[in-house]
């Protein structure tokens, strides 16, 4: 079986890249994924998730880590003042 590789090296070889991780490594602490072995990555999160299910059958655990900078999502304002009136 392939020996996990570090986070640091797998966002370096797959930027701003969807990927999959079978046996990941978790930082107890922070529960941040430390190293994993990549089984399959792409741009497109679904691509990953469909193509990839069938690579993870030797995997006891698999995560999903995405390797660029995550954008801000958006704000919802509004609905908490319409519940409480």
């Amino acid at each position: 079986m392939t020996q996990p590789l570090p986070i640091a090296t797998i966002k370096s070889q797959y930027p701003d890249e969807w990927v999959l991780l079978g046996n990941p490594v978790m930082d107890e602490d922070r529960l941040d994924v430390v190293a994993g072995v990549p089984l399959f990555h792409s741009k497109d999160k679904k691509e990953v998730c469909y193509i990839g299910r069938d690579k993870t059958a030797d995997f006891a655990k698999i995560t999903l880590v995405y390797t660029g900078t995550r954008r801000a999502t958006r704000k919802i304002t509004g609905i908490f003042n319409r519940v409480a009136r």
